[in-house]
């Protein structure tokens, strides 16, 4: 009799613990993470160009690129270029346009505002900072562009009479904001020391 309770004790055990060990574990989802970024380290050099009636200081690691074409067309002057910034995916388009006159001044502030509010779609919000540098006669708007949008960055710098210049920022990744956020930052503060350095010649 106790032989008959001892293998039946050990058949439960067995069965339980059986049923236990066969339980599926239920999957907890990981939290969501982003690849790591290394960010070179901040330092900048003279941008000069023949082609450019104006100076300012880029980053050491973004590389300047001549850019001849806009949408298979030639470009209205040959101070078109990109910098590109490749360990971050990330280039700043510029197009420099000279003033010819009240009315040609006028349709490029337009043309700035129109192209930045394109984003208008996707963005969350846009948020319009005036600056200027009145020894230099540098003065402008940075297009600050919230939420999933193309670019989330653009300007343009002008003296209002001769020059003007205008940037948009993109990068060769799908739109992410969160993801992209401390990159789009980074980059931002390049943008401000460049228009912090810009000079008319």
């Amino acid at each position: 009799m106790k032989k008959n309770s001892i293998f039946t004790l050990i058949a439960l055990s067995l069965t339980v613990f059986t049923l236990i060990s066969c339980e599926e574990e239920t999957p907890v989802p990981k939290p969501r993470a982003y690849p790591r970024v290394i960010y070179p380290e901040k330092a900048y050099r003279p941008f000069e160009s023949t082609s450019c009636d104006f100076s300012f200081e880029q980053p050491v690691y973004a590389n300047a690129e001549k850019d001849s074409t806009f949408f298979d067309a030639k470009a209205d002057s040959d101070c078109w270029f990109n910098l590109s910034v490749p360990e971050l995916n990330a280039t700043l388009h510029c197009s420099y346009y000279p003033i010819t006159s009240k009315n040609r001044f006028d349709e490029l502030i337009q043309d700035a505002a129109e192209m930045a509010n394109k984003h208008n779609v996707r963005a969350n919000y846009i948020e319009e900072v005036p600056f200027g540098n009145k020894a230099g006669k540098v003065y402008g708007v940075l297009y600050d562009i919230d939420g999933p949008a193309a670019s989330p960055c653009q300007f343009y710098a002008t003296d209002s009479t001769h020059h003007f210049l205008r940037g948009s920022l993109y990068f060769k990744t799908q739109s992410r904001p969160d993801s992209l956020a401390p990159v789009i930052a980074f980059m931002k503060k390049d943008i401000n020391h460049l228009l912090q350095t810009l000079k008319w010649k």
